[in-house]
């Protein structure tokens, strides 16, 4: 004696909804990782090759009303921008802050800038520089 199979023939109904539902699974998780890929790279860009300036506070010395700084900023020939630092007192309250504006062919500039303050400063802080 046979038994009769209980299982569907193999393709005779189309997929299953699993197999629709796993597909439909693989098609999203890909797009939306091609979306990440393309979110990284563009941010990746931007950060290389648009920052053209940068800057690096080498020494400062703080007095009562004041703290000068000693800044190296590095651009390119045709660049423009300003750097922003600034100061804060021994307890961590921001006393400080001020642009400061770099210009000409210079590809690097050393400068001692004066950020004037509210009482005595007891850091320099560069925040950032940026083209404009």
């Amino acid at each position: 004696m046979s038994t009769a199979s209980t299982e569907l023939p193999q393709g005779r109904y189309g997929r299953s909804a699993d197999e629709r539902a796993d597909r439909t699974l693989k098609i999203v998780g890909s797009v939306l990782g091609v979306v990440l890929l393309l979110v990284v790279g563009l941010f990746a860009y931007h950060y290389v090759f648009q920052n053209k300036i940068s800057g690096e506070v080498i020494t400062f010395q703080a007095s009562r009303d004041a703290v000068k700084v000693h800044l190296e900023v590095r651009k390119d020939a045709d660049a423009s921008g300003y750097c922003t630092l600034r100061s804060q007192s021994a307890d961590g309250t921001e006393v400080g802050r001020a642009d400061f504006r770099f210009g000409g062919h210079a590809t690097r500039i050393d400068k001692v800038v004066t950020l004037r303050t509210t009482s005595q400063g007891s850091t320099a802080e560069l925040l950032g520089c940026h083209t404009g």
